[in-house]
């Protein structure tokens, strides 16, 4: 459904006052859990700043296995990426019922002439996400996948901390079969790693070791 974002809206009152600048130029949709709102490599000029709820921006081969690249809450926003023209570089999907302002590349271009000084953020985020973007492919070049999966729950969880990761979303970030991150799980489980508190949580019990 789409409406005008109306000033009173909590998800709009929380966003920081330059970003409710942002969004007062844009329209507001609520989307069901599930939705895609971006497909990789189709043209596209508009991006999404998310209100509530949560996006993942992920690439899909043609066997259907899932690399995930970042989620994505409340104050962030996507599809930055093809503001220079070109296609898309990512599928972007709601993880949770999501409620989003999207701002075409118009809208975009009069807020960044009206305020310069979002071109500067704008560029930050890019600088950012490529900077992720290639910390990402060192690691699935240098890193077998006990080494990715090390790191995913070294920077997911301190010891002591629940873990909401299910194996499925494990595989998606680190680009490898569901089958995998299982068997992985598992023996780090019976070694006295992880312990599993409910389905998708887990408790980190101590250090994980260098090499599996």
């Amino acid at each position: 459904m789409d409406n005008e974002l109306p000033t009173s809206d909590p998800s709009f009152q929380a966003l920081p006052e330059p970003l409710q600048v942002l969004a007062a130029r844009g329209v507001a949709r609520s989307y069901r859990r599930g939705t895609v709102l971006i497909e990789e490599g189709t043209q596209g000029d508009s991006i999404y700043l998310v209100l509530s709820g949560s996006l993942r921006a992920y690439s899909c081969d043609a066997r259907g296995r899932e690399v995930t690249y970042g989620i994505y809450g409340p104050g962030e926003y996507v599809g930055e990426m093809s503001l220079d023209g070109g296609p898309r570089s990512a599928s972007v999907i709601t993880e949770q019922p999501a409620r989003c302002v999207m701002l075409t590349r118009a809208s975009l271009l009069e807020h960044i002439g009206a305020h310069p000084e979002f071109a500067f953020e704008l560029l930050t985020k890019l600088i950012r996400r490529a900077r992720a973007a290639t910390l990402s492919t060192k690691q699935l070049a240098l890193n077998d996948v006990y080494g990715r999966l090390k790191a995913l729950l070294e920077s997911s969880a301190v010891e002591g901390s629940d873990l909401r990761l299910t194996h499925q979303a494990m595989a998606q970030r680190l680009g490898c079969s569901r089958e995998m991150v299982s068997k992985l799980v598992k023996d780090l489980e019976q070694g006295g790693y992880l312990a599993r508190i409910a389905n998708g949580h887990y408790q980190r019990l101590k250090a994980l070791p260098q090499r599996w």
